[in-house]
């Protein structure tokens, strides 16, 4: 991509942009399924939109828009392909998170040859050790979502002394060309996001491509040249969480409309419907479900705006508001998933055939739905924590 296309995307709508790409999506949908990974048209298309740098500030080539506008360009992607959309957005926040580190490990992923795509994976399952200059790195990442298609892997990674004491919790950034990628993504749903097992062995990472999770969490971020936007001051935890749920709203929206188009021409077997659009019980169940995306919609709407509002203000998001923001993901990951459960249901058997793009929608947002991120119980479990304020809480990630 040149300058001057570069400049003219920064400028664009990504919402926009990705509705362009809704025809070819669709129709590259159950290759995707599949091979278990996102053809590569898609992938070429997503990055001459743009699509890649959503979530990115301006200064390295992003859109610069606020979360909320980042939700809906995926979300607009998964109404045709739910497993392209999770890759666009998981690539999306892991490459935000590289910026927040400092200048030099900024200029090396982003300035660089590479396309700056990064994948990341959160959980610490690694043994590190301390060495000058940084740490040496071994373990397996599994679930790393978008893999085949990223120039560097965000892997999380105790943090010891040297004395060999874990003293934090970190995350470090390599070239993706340190790791060999196991395909082991063998699974019922979103199946074309490719989310296989990165495996390193006495990977050197050096200490300015290491970033604290608790200082993150805590909004201590590195200093950073030129780090003026909204988003390089984005509570770190609420986006990681966020950002899970703008596909899974594409899903039921695209699910809600191939069932009211159907509803004309469709009857309900061995009644005396002819025509689904006729039936009382039908009327109710689209109501409700459509209801039950708009309160998708609402709650990551609201997460979105308190999230960009405080970093607008400069200030840190209270401890309450984040945990809250954990709650909306894991209710409207719930009433998401009820809602598409209502609306296959209308469908019929007929929509698990292989043919009919519902019975993807239904096996993607049953897998997306839970990510252990945004699975409801222990979301809303740690909200009525907050709430209630009983004594700590089941996970340092609010």
């Amino acid at each position: 991509m040149n300058q001057k296309h570069k400049v003219e995307m920064k400028n664009a709508d990504p919402v926009a942009q990705a509705a362009t790409l809704r025809e070819m999506l669709l129709r590259n949908a159950e290759k995707a399924d599949q091979d278990r990974r996102i053809p590569e048209e898609n992938i070429r298309a997503l990055a001459d939109a743009n699509l890649f740098r959503v979530l990115m500030p301006r200064r390295w080539g992003g859109y610069g828009v606020p979360i909320g506008t980042a939700l809906r360009a995926s979300a607009e992607l998964a109404k045709s392909c739910p497993s392209t959309a999770w890759v666009q957005m998981l690539i999306n926040v892991s490459s935000w998170t590289a910026t927040l580190l400092p200048d030099r490990a900024q200029d090396e992923i982003f300035a660089g040859a590479s396309d700056g795509r990064v994948c990341g994976v959160l959980a610490p399952t690694a043994k590190a050790t301390r060495v000058k200059g940084g740490y040496r790195i071994s373990g397996r990442w599994s679930f790393a979502s978008g893999c085949w298609h990223a120039s560097w892997a965000m892997v999380g990674t105790p943090l010891p002394d040297e004395s060999g004491n874990i003293v934090d919790q970190g995350v470090a950034y390599a070239s993706i060309s340190e790791f060999q990628i196991e395909d082991t993504w063998f699974v019922a749903g979103m199946r074309g996001t490719g989310s296989n097992t990165l495996v390193a062995k006495e990977v050197f990472v050096p200490d300015h491509r290491v970033l604290s999770v608790s200082r993150s969490i805590a909004g201590d971020y590195p200093h950073r040249s030129g780090a003026n936007e909204p988003s390089d001051q984005y509570a770190y935890v609420p986006v990681l969480a966020l950002v899970l749920i703008g596909p899974i709203l594409g899903m039921a929206q695209a699910v809600l409309d191939a069932v009211i188009a159907g509803a004309a021409r469709r009857g309900i077997s061995y009644t005396t419907y002819q025509r689904q659009v006729d039936s009382a019980v039908v009327h109710h169940q689209v109501g409700e479900a459509a209801l039950q995306i708009d309160s998708g919609w609402l709650h990551a709407m609201r997460a979105a705006s308190d999230i960009h509002e405080a970093a607008l203000a400069g200030r840190r998001m209270d401890y309450a508001t984040r945990a809250r923001v954990r709650g909306d993901c894991g209710y409207a990951s719930k009433v998401l998933r009820d809602a598409i459960d209502t609306l296959v249901s209308i469908a019929g058997a007929g929509s698990f055939a292989e043919a009919s793009p519902v019975q993807r929608f239904w096996r993607d947002i049953n897998v997306a739905g839970r990510h252990a991120v945004i699975t409801p119980m222990p979301n809303l479990e740690l909200y009525g924590r907050a709430l209630l304020g009983a004594e700590g809480n089941i996970t340092e990630l609010i």
